[in-house]
């Protein structure tokens, strides 16, 4: 046995045995799902069953392949190897997707809750907005305050002018 360098990390463990992408496996594992679930797989599989079973019983004994007096094993077991293949890959493809689902929901309840909150900032915004546009001044406003002053000093000027009638007056 080698020595390492580096003794910070653990060593591996050797494993033996098949290594496979998990990935790889889940898809191919729906994509046989999915067709198990189909007509077509039922059609084909009723097909098969059907031409099984009357090979079995119409033709000549020496051209039987599962003779029914036997009970036809062989297709028994081919039902069931089928059957103990395709029930794990089921749930392994329901498992993906199940995993696939609990994903989009939380997306769903993060894009929510953002949504949410940007809806409450744009509220309070709008809000604060119409607060400040209660106390600007609608031209009318404005209007009416320069027809006052405007009146105030034409006042003032009349004033004025009175003023300096009288003050030339008095020299």
């Amino acid at each position: 046995m080698k020595r390492r360098e580096d003794l910070t990390t653990p060593r591996q463990r050797r494993r033996l045995g098949v290594h496979y992408d998990p990935d790889a496996f889940g898809q191919f594992s729906e994509s046989i799902a999915r067709y198990l679930g189909t007509a077509r797989f039922l059609v084909w599989q009723s097909f098969v069953i059907g031409l099984w079973v009357t090979w079995n019983y119409a033709l000549p004994e020496r051209w039987q392949f599962d003779p029914n007096q036997r009970g036809l094993v062989l297709l028994t077991l081919v039902l069931s190897l089928q059957a103990s293949y395709a029930a794990p890959l089921i749930l392994l493809a329901q498992n993906r997707q199940e995993t696939r689902d609990r994903m989009t929901t939380d997306n769903d309840r993060k894009t929510a809750e953002r949504t949410q909150a940007d809806t409450e900032f744009l509220a309070r915004e709008i809000a604060s907005v119409r607060l400040s546009l209660a106390d600007v001044p609608t031209s009318s406003e404005i209007s009416d305050h320069l027809d006052r002053l405007s009146g105030a000093i034409e006042r003032m000027t009349a004033r004025l002018d009175e003023m300096e009638a009288q003050r030339t007056k008095d020299q």
